[in-house]
């Protein structure tokens, strides 16, 4: 591996969960565009809560398509947290799942998708058996053009929540909130006080590239930081599970 592929790798993994943009956007062919809640008509709410809401992560997800519009609207959600999950994804990082955290508000966004793109954010989050596809129920989701939404579609994380040295669950420092689970952290760190409870005597950067190139190396991993996870404590209305 050339050493810019190698920086690419590690940045991947460390600079998780990417750059969102400040406001409500409209990703158009490849493009940021304003937002315009026009452009929703049609499409089902799914909620992003961590690369979902990021440009650099649709285009990686959508390329395929061509043509296509996703309305990207910035919403708070209440009663909730966006930590991170006991798994490691295939490039190393450890993503976000929701976390039920009665009193708090987390800064998220909103995916419209149309009926060509649906299947397709399924097929990148559920390939793995990672995630359900679910409806939540009786939730406070302010938008930010105005109004809210009382049911949203997400994708729930079946491995539960990592359970950090503190012994309690990791926000993702990218996220603003309030009264949140614990303190918040960057993946990197996350990375690094992963690294020191299964491989102390590994370097970070190999530590992270093993995981990457070596899918049994990182189902071990993701076994043993599982092994106390707490699981989403919310009901759910599960509408789609590939792990049957």
């Amino acid at each position: 591996m050339s050493e810019t592929a190698r920086e690419a790798v590690l940045h991947r993994a460390r600079s998780y969960p990417y750059l969102a943009p400040p406001d409500s956007y409209c990703w158009r062919d490849g493009a940021v565009e304003p937002f315009d809640p026009a452009d929703r008509d049609g499409r089902t709410p799914v909620l992003a809560y961590g690369s979902n809401r990021t440009p650099e992560r649709l285009a990686q997800k959508f390329a395929s398509l061509g043509t296509h519009t996703i309305p990207v609207e910035r919403a708070v959600l209440r009663d909730f947290d966006v930590v991170y999950s006991a798994h490691i994804t295939s490039y190393g990082a450890i993503p976000a799942m929701l976390q039920h955290c009665p009193g708090a508000t987390v800064e998220v966004a909103v995916t419209w998708l149309d009926d060509a793109q649906l299947p397709i954010m399924h097929d990148s989050e559920m390939a793995a058996a990672n995630y359900v596809y679910a409806r939540l129920e009786t939730v406070s989701l302010q938008l930010g053009s105005g109004g809210g939404l009382s049911s949203v579609q997400c994708y729930v994380g079946r491995h539960g929540h990592f359970v950090g040295s503190h012994g309690g669950a990791v926000p993702l420092l990218a996220l603003t909130g309030s009264r949140r689970l614990g303190t918040p952290m960057a993946t990197g760190e996350v990375l690094e006080e992963i690294r020191e409870r299964v491989a102390p005597k590994a370097d970070p950067d190999e530590f992270i590239l093993r995981l990457v190139a070596d899918s049994d190396y990182r189902r071990a991993v993701t076994k043993t930081i599982s092994e106390n996870a707490r699981p989403f404590g919310y009901p759910i209305t599960v509408l789609e599970d590939r792990s049957q």
